[in-house]
């Protein structure tokens, strides 16, 4: 008996160190935050000093980076024009506005532009300002769409461009 009960003994550690092992192996439950949270929390760190130091050559180099954002993280869901309607939103339900459209709630108001692309909103919009844009990014893209793309399209025939 007594070689027997030494035998347990390994197997007991080593049944013990697989549990252990396993559980360690295991990954834990992370609940990342709803949106509504998410926007919260972008809302209490949203700052306009962020911009305040944010210079450029030009603004033709700061409408050039602009377009580049707008097309990197924007044009899925506002399309290449800004009007929205687009197919991926349409696939998602999304009802994502027009940017260019005259009677746009934030034409006429840059820093909320800044504080909406920063936050994001509840009903879809990414908060880029914690999800990986930056400050000077957003200011990019906000230059491109006030000071180009609204003038642009705003210029065109009706039922032109997309």
């Amino acid at each position: 008996m007594i070689p027997r009960a030494r035998g347990l003994r390994p197997a007991i550690a080593v049944a013990f160190a697989m549990t252990v092992a396993v559980a360690a192996c295991e990954k834990p439950q992370f609940e990342p935050p709803d949106r509504a949270a998410r926007i919260a929390a972008a809302d209490e760190i949203f700052s306009m000093a962020l911009f305040d130091s944010i210079a450029w050559p030009s603004d033709s180099i700061r409408a050039l980076e602009g377009n580049v954002v707008y097309s990197t993280y924007c044009r899925n869901c506002h399309g290449a024009l800004g009007r929205g309607e687009t197919d991926y939103d349409a696939r998602r339900g999304l009802e994502v506005p027009s940017l260019v459209a005259p009677a746009w709630q934030y034409a006429e108001a840059r820093d909320s532009v800044l504080h909406r692309v920063f936050v994001g909103h509840v009903q879809g919009m990414p908060t880029w300002g914690v999800a990986g844009i930056s400050p000077r990014e957003m200011d990019a893209v906000t230059h491109y769409l006030m000071d180009v793309l609204r003038p642009e399209v705003a210029a065109m025939p009706a039922g032109d461009g997309g």
